[in-house]
C-alpha cells in the first residue's frame, strides 16, 4: 500500500465524513467565535417574552411541564425564567399553576394614564356613593394583600382613615378574601372565601380592626385570575343589599377597562 500525505481541511470546512453544521446550532468547538453575549441575551429575553405570552393566553395558569410543551423549550430552562419573572412579579404562582402576575398591571398601569384616571374615578364614585372609604388592593407575593389606592368620601361627617400601603394577610379581611374568591380555588382556603366566590363579593366585621366593616369585590380582567379588589370600610355594619352591588358594580367598570 503506498501512503498518501495527509491533507488538511481547508479552513471553515468540516473534513470529509464529519458532520456538517447543523443551521441555528453553536459552532464546533475551535471552529470558530462562540455566540455573542448580545445574542444569547436576546435569546433568553425572547423566551421570556414568549412565556409571558403564553400566559397571557391561559388566564387559568399553567404548570412548568404544560409551558415547556406549549413554548417548545425544555422544562428546565422555563422553570429559570419562571424563578427570575416571579422575582420581578411579572408572574404569580398559585400551587402548581403559574398565571401573569401584580407586575404586569403595573407596567400597564405605568403607560396608560387614561386607564389609570378611569379606575381613580370609579374609586371616588364608590366612597360618594356609600358615603364611606373607598380603596383597591392588589395581591402582593401570593400571601399578602396592599392598600394601592384610597378614596374618602366627600361630604361626609364621619369615615374610617385608611392609607395606601397597609398591608395584610390575603386571606383575612374582605379585600383579601375577594381576590382569592376571584382566583382557582385552593387547597384548605376559608369557607368565606368559598361564600365570596359564590356571592360575588366578600364581607368581614372585625377581622383587620375591631369595629371595622368591609366589602369587597374582586377585579377580574378578560377571565384572567383576580390580582386585586376594590371595596369599602366603614365603623359598623351597614345595609349589605344596598352596598354590595355598589361594589360589584365598580368593579365591574374597572375590570372592563383593563
Amino acid at each position: 500500500m503506498t501512503d498518501r500525505p495527509h491533507r488538511s481541511a481547508p479552513p471553515g470546512r468540516p473534513r470529509a465524513g464529519s458532520p456538517s453544521p447543523v443551521p441555528g446550532a453553536p459552532p464546533f468547538p475551535g471552529s470558530g467565535a462562540p455566540p455573542s453575549p448580545a445574542a444569547t441575551g436576546s435569546k433568553t429575553i425572547d423566551t421570556g417574552l414568549r412565556l409571558l405570552e403564553i400566559l397571557r393566553d391561559h388566564p387559568d395558569g399553567l404548570t412548568i411541564s404544560e409551558l415547556a410543551r406549549t413554548a417548545d423549550v425544555h422544562r428546565n430552562a422555563v422553570s429559570r425564567h419562571l424563578t427570575a419573572l416571579r422575582n420581578h412579579r411579572l408572574v404569580s404562582r398559585t400551587g402548581t399553576r403559574y398565571t401573569l402576575g401584580l407586575g404586569i398591571v403595573e407596567l400597564g398601569a405605568a403607560v396608560q394614564h387614561r386607564l389609570r384616571a378611569a379606575a381613580e374615578g370609579a374609586l371616588q364614585s364608590l366612597a360618594d356613593g356609600c358615603r364611606a372609604t373607598a380603596f383597591i388592593s392588589v395581591l402582593d407575593a401570593d400571601e399578602e394583600v396592599v392598600v394601592l389606592a384610597v378614596a374618602e368620601p366627600r361630604g361626609s361627617d364621619f369615615h374610617v382613615a385608611y392609607r395606601a400601603g397597609k398591608r395584610h394577610a390575603v386571606d383575612h379581611g374582605a379585600p383579601g378574601i375577594a381576590i382569592l374568591a376571584g382566583r382557582p380555588p385552593r387547597p384548605r382556603e376559608r369557607p368565606i372565601v368559598r361564600e365570596a366566590r359564590r356571592t360575588g363579593y366578600a364581607v368581614t366585621e372585625g377581622e383587620l380592626q375591631p369595629g371595622a366593616w368591609g366589602v369587597a369585590a374582586p377585579i377580574v380582567a378578560r377571565g384572567r385570575p383576580a390580582q386585586a379588589s376594590i371595596g369599602v370600610v366603614t365603623i359598623g355594619a351597614q345595609d349589605e343589599s344596598a352596598i354590595a352591588p355598589r361594589v360589584v358594580a365598580a368593579s365591574g367598570e374597572i375590570a372592563r377597562l383593563l
